[in-house]
Order: C-alpha cells, then sequence, then structure tokens
C-alpha cells in the first residue's frame, strides 16, 4: 500500500486519534505565530550582538575584563540566534509540507467532486441520440449549402448576349476614334525657302579631302 493511500484510509486508531486533532488551517496558523515569534527573537539578539560588540571595542584595554565579558556575552547571543536559525529552518519545512498536503487534499477532493458531477452529466446522454443528431445536423447543413450554391448561381437571362458580338462591336468604336484621331493631326508644313548653301571654308576642305583620296589611291 502506497503512503498516499494510507493518508487516505489510514486505519481505525489513526482515523479516532485524528478526531480531535486541530485543522491544517490551525496547525499552519500556530507555524506561522511561531515563525513570527522567533523572527523577532532573532532581530533582538542580532541588536545585542551588536551592543555586546560595541562595548568590547569600547572598553578595549582600558578595561580588559569587561571588554572579555562583553563578548563572552556575545558569543552567548550568537549560539542563540544559530540555534534559532536552525529551528525556524524545521519550522518552514514543516509549514510547506502541511501546505502542499493541505493542497493536495483539497485538489483530490475537487478533482473527485468534478468526476461525480461529470457521471451525473453523462448520464442523461444517450450516445445513439447523439450520432442521430449529428446526422442529422449534417444533413442540414448539405441542404443548406445546396441552396446557396443555387442562389448564387447567375441567372440563365444573362446569357442572352453573345460576348464575341459585344468585343467586335467595341473594337469598331475603338477603331473609329482611331481614325478620327488620326484626321485631326496636322502636319508641320514644308518651308518654302531653300536651305542655306554650305559655308566657303566647308566647301574647300570637302575639295582638299577629295584631293587626297584621289592622291592616295594613285600612289597605291
Amino acid at each position: 500500500m502506497s503512503k498516499i493511500s494510507k493518508f487516505f484510509k489510514g486505519g481505525g486508531s489513526a482515523a479516532s486519534k485524528g478526531r480531535g486533532g486541530p485543522s491544517p488551517q490551525e496547525a499552519l496558523a500556530r507555524l506561522r505565530e511561531t515563525e513570527g515569534m522567533l523572527s523577532k527573537k532573532q532581530e533582538y539578539l542580532e541588536t545585542r550582538i551588536e551592543r555586546e560588540l560595541a562595548a568590547a571595542r569600547q572598553h578595549g584595554t582600558k578595561n580588559k575584563r569587561a571588554a572579555l565579558q562583553a563578548l563572552k556575552r556575545k558569543k552567548r547571543y550568537e549560539k542563540q540566534l544559530s540555534q534559532i536559525d536552525g529551528t525556524l529552518s524545521t519550522i518552514e519545512f514543516q509549514r510547506e509540507a502541511l501546505e502542499n498536503s493541505h493542497t493536495n487534499t483539497e485538489v483530490l477532493k475537487n478533482m473527485g467532486y468534478a468526476a461525480q458531477a461529470m457521471k451525473k452529466v453523462h448520464e442523461n446522454m444517450d450516445l445513439n441520440k447523439i450520432d442521430d443528431l449529428m446526422q442529422d445536423i449534417t444533413e442540414q447543413q448539405d441542404v443548406a449549402q445546396e441552396i446557396s450554391d443555387a442562389i448564387s448561381n447567375r441567372a440563365a437571362f444573362a446569357d442572352e448576349f453573345d460576348e464575341d458580338e459585344l468585343m467586335a462591336e467595341l473594337e469598331e468604336l475603338e477603331q473609329e476614334e482611331l481614325n478620327k484621331g488620326m484626321r485631326d493631326v496636322r502636319l508641320p508644313s514644308v518651308p518654302s525657302t531653300s536651305l542655306p548653301s554650305r559655308p566657303a571654308s566647308t566647301r574647300k576642305r570637302a575639295e582638299d579631302e577629295d584631293e587626297m583620296k584621289q592622291l592616295a589611291a594613285w600612289a597605291s
């Protein structure tokens, strides 16, 4: 048998003993109260340690006996402080374990309630009726889709015009507009005056180039 089973099942003697014990909330409250008390004790001891250390420094070599007494008290306070630290660690561990146990108990209890509720809900459900209902829903969805397809189709009168004839007529209209635009375009007139003749220097350069070509042809 596992520890969890033992914890929840328990025994006759354990159940009778646990009836008069504190609840988890009461035990947690007591532990937190103890933690608070020990924390205050810690602060008190830390203050006394600082005070005794300051007294030892103050007396120093002037009053060696008083300085030693202060250091002895500081050591006792430090020992008590160390013990309280250990006690607080133990209490903290115990408190966390109790909190986890209480949380797990509540979680399992709520899960049991949820399981009972689900069982009660499913008692009123018939799988055969659910299958029939889903089949009806599917059929109605198919009918709705067919109706939507029928409504969305174009009406028959929308196709009584031949699209090829319409495109041919549109091309004729475009060609007429293009011809009309070409007729309205005016070309620039030819100038009546003759073009100016080449300057004399240009003619002389051209004659020299012709002579050079003739000489080169003769030499070759």
